[in-house]
């Protein structure tokens, strides 16, 4: 009987073990930070964003959220009343690679493998250099499912496309009507 018992204590350890092995070894994506400060910790719970816009490229389909203070914001008018964004508002872009849906009976692409995480936020002291948004993305690797800062760095586009988008605060996507 005490064989048992040890027996049976023994294995529970061992599997509490590889459990907690596996958590810890888990990513912790929050932990993640750019060079210049943005961290993905800023952006916790943007899964629950409200929906900004929606876009699509040759290789991505994105979906664009912006958290409460962006969100109010573009109710108020802005920034077509010429009004800055607030500080404080922030954009989380979600960016999949795109594919052939094999159940609908048309024609569409949907999501496959999320690409990266690209998020916006507006801060004009700390990011006074660039027109007050700091930008960050995250790439994720489907094979080990975690994120990395983008080896790139910052995120830019250059000066032409910031030209185009000054008048709207650099936010290239409106708040769509629903």
């Amino acid at each position: 009987m005490k064989a048992k018992s040890i027996l049976i204590v023994a294995a529970t350890v061992l599997a509490l073990a590889v459990v907690s092995g596996v958590a810890i070894s888990a990513q912790d994506k929050y932990a993640l930070k750019l060079p210049d400060g943005i961290a993905f910790s800023d952006f916790k719970g943007y899964g629950d964003w409200q929906l900004i816009s929606s876009s699509k490229t040759d290789d991505r389909m994105k979906v664009i959220l912006g958290n409460p203070t962006i969100i109010a914001a573009f109710k108020s008018g802005i920034p077509a009343n010429g009004k800055p964004f607030p500080k404080g508002s922030k954009i989380a872009k979600l960016q999949w690679k795109p594919k052939k849906s094999t159940e609908a009976t048309f024609a569409v692409d949907v999501p496959d493998t999320l690409a990266d995480l690209f998020f916006m936020e507006k801060d004009s002291k700390r990011f006074a250099a660039s027109g007050g948004w700091g930008y960050a993305q995250f790439d994720y690797d489907p094979a080990s499912a975690t994120f990395s800062a983008d080896k790139a760095g910052t995120p830019t586009c250059g000066d032409v496309c910031h030209v185009t988008v000054k008048k709207k605060d650099y936010v290239f996507h409106p708040y769509q009507v629903r």
